[in-house]
């Protein structure tokens, strides 16, 4: 009976505490009070925390509340002094100077989860993280441990490679001793990767003598061509020259040393150069190219001096109607020789600046000859000079008009350079083949040609046909007239 019996004071304790208000008829149609009742239910699902305990705010033995910021940041302290886990270097340091109050937070780590502040509080989640002070000391996650390996491990040949090929964080300076260094080689030979072989041939290359280097690349033939290509690539010719000789590649060696001559500027000095290469151990056919290029240099230099000094004093009319664009020194053979037709032409043999003598000294071509003075004498319009160039007398002194190449590639040599119609017609009528011979005779206005393959065609209809073509009063209107009214040719129809 006592248990079943309360006092009134308690009675109104129990009724004015809850958190559900007793019935009464006055609320039945009040929507106001039902649409409060209802959004209160709501704020307590998602604001008010799943269990009373939490509601109890947990302390430290220092007094600061378990779970803050503060306190996270100490407790990843603590554990990494105690853990002794410093080797990774990626983990950034958290300078606690400007330690944070204790009461600086209006949150504990239980409400920074469920966005629920502190009595006091009126900061929003969003806002407090919005803070410069507490995103300096929000403390970051670690690496997991099975990451710390790519630092720390000891790697055989074989796992370097396989991490070099795939990108990750290796290391060649642990391979201290010879035969770790050549099984490392061997490893990035066997992986058929040019870029790891070529990282592996730096670093020997860096931590081998020169001696020893050489003597294992010559077992290594697929790292030795490696090895070459690299120097090439970056121009350690000396280095190059080096190896080619302890390999017993003497021509290789002359070959690389020659090469040099290409960083002299000073045309004297690299005179002097080629003529000290003159004794390295050249093939014989490399021989013969160095001695033709330190005479070529070596007459170029006598020739640009002289007419540098005719053109100056103008002592020649050729050098003040066609002044000089360039000079001669450097250039190749077919360019001085073109140079030496040019400036020099009719020269006799016995002078260096002869184009005889050029063509004879250097073995030029018949073919290459004639193509390089047709184009320079066609330049300068010597017309004279061309035809000399294919006029020949056989033994009873007759003249006749022969070429090394065909006549249809010097019409067109010709009318490049702007030949008169006289020029080229004789030129075309030299063709042997008919309707090559026609097809350039129209091409280039060549109309005495045309006229007279069709008469010697005996041809009346085609003449007739291009009869149409010619004005009525030209001469070559007036010629074909009196081929058709010439009784004396027959004619096919």
């Amino acid at each position: 009976m006592s248990l079943m019996i309360r006092g009134k004071p308690d009675d109104d304790e129990y009724w004015n505490s809850s958190k559900f208000k007793a019935f009464t008829f006055d609320d039945e149609d009040d929507d106001f009070t039902r649409l409060k009742e209802s959004k209160r239910a709501v704020n307590s699902i998602l604001v008010e925390d799943e269990d009373e305990e939490d509601e109890v705010e947990k302390v430290n033995w220092s007094g600061e509340p378990v779970g803050s910021i503060s306190w996270s940041v100490k407790e990843t302290a603590s554990n990494i002094r105690s853990t002794g886990e410093v080797r990774d270097l990626s983990f950034p340091k958290i300078d606690t100077a400007p330690s944070l109050p204790k009461n600086s937070s209006g949150y504990s780590l239980s409400s920074l989860f469920k966005g629920k502040a502190k009595t006091g509080s009126l900061q929003s989640f969003s806002e407090s993280f919005s803070e410069q002070s507490l995103r300096n000391y929000a403390p970051e996650l670690r690496k997991p441990k099975s990451e710390y390996k790519d630092y720390i491990s000891d790697w055989t040949p074989e796992e370097t490679v396989k991490r070099m090929q795939q990108g990750k964080a290796y290391s060649l300076e642990k391979f201290h001793f010879l035969q770790d260094k050549l099984l490392l080689l061997d490893e990035a030979v066997n992986a058929h990767d040019g870029n790891v072989i070529t990282a592996v041939l730096i670093f020997l290359k860096k931590s081998l003598s020169k001696e020893i280097l050489f003597r294992e690349l010559i077992a290594r033939e697929i790292a030795l061509r490696h090895y070459i290509h690299y120097l090439k690539e970056m121009g350690e010719h000396k280095h190059l020259v080096e190896l080619f000789k302890s390999l017993g590649r003497t021509e290789d060696m002359a070959l690389m040393q020659y090469r040099d001559h290409l960083n002299i500027k000073d045309e004297n000095r690299r005179r002097d150069f080629l003529k000290n290469c003159l004794s390295l151990p050249f093939s014989q056919e490399d021989a013969t190219h160095v001695l033709d290029h330190y005479t070529l240099l070596e007459r170029q230099i006598i020739i640009e001096a002289n007419d540098k000094h005719v053109e100056s004093s103008s002592q020649a009319d050729i050098f003040k109607k066609y002044p000089r664009k360039a000079s001669i020194l450097n250039m190749p053979i077919i360019t001085t020789l073109y140079y030496s037709c040019f400036y020099h032409y009719g020269e006799s043999e016995g002078t260096y600046s002869s184009p005889a003598n050029i063509r004879k000294t250097f073995r030029i071509s018949d073919k290459q000859f004639l193509l390089t003075c047709l184009g320079a004498r066609a330049k300068l319009k010597a017309w004279f000079d061309v035809d000399a160039l294919f006029t020949t007398k056989n033994w009873l002194g007759y003249t006749k008009k022969r070429s090394p190449i065909g006549f249809h590639r010097i019409v067109d040599i010709l009318h490049k350079n702007n030949a008169p119609v006289q020029v080229l017609q004789e030129y075309v009528n030299l063709v042997e083949d008919t309707e090559q011979k026609i097809s350039l005779a129209q091409k280039y206005k060549c109309h005495d040609v045309i006229i007279n393959t069709y008469r010697d065609l005996k041809d009346r209809q085609l003449l007739i046909g291009y009869r149409e073509k010619v004005e009525r009063s030209s001469p070559e209107y007036r010629k074909i007239e009196e081929l058709l009214c010439n009784s004396q040719i027959r004619w096919k129809n």
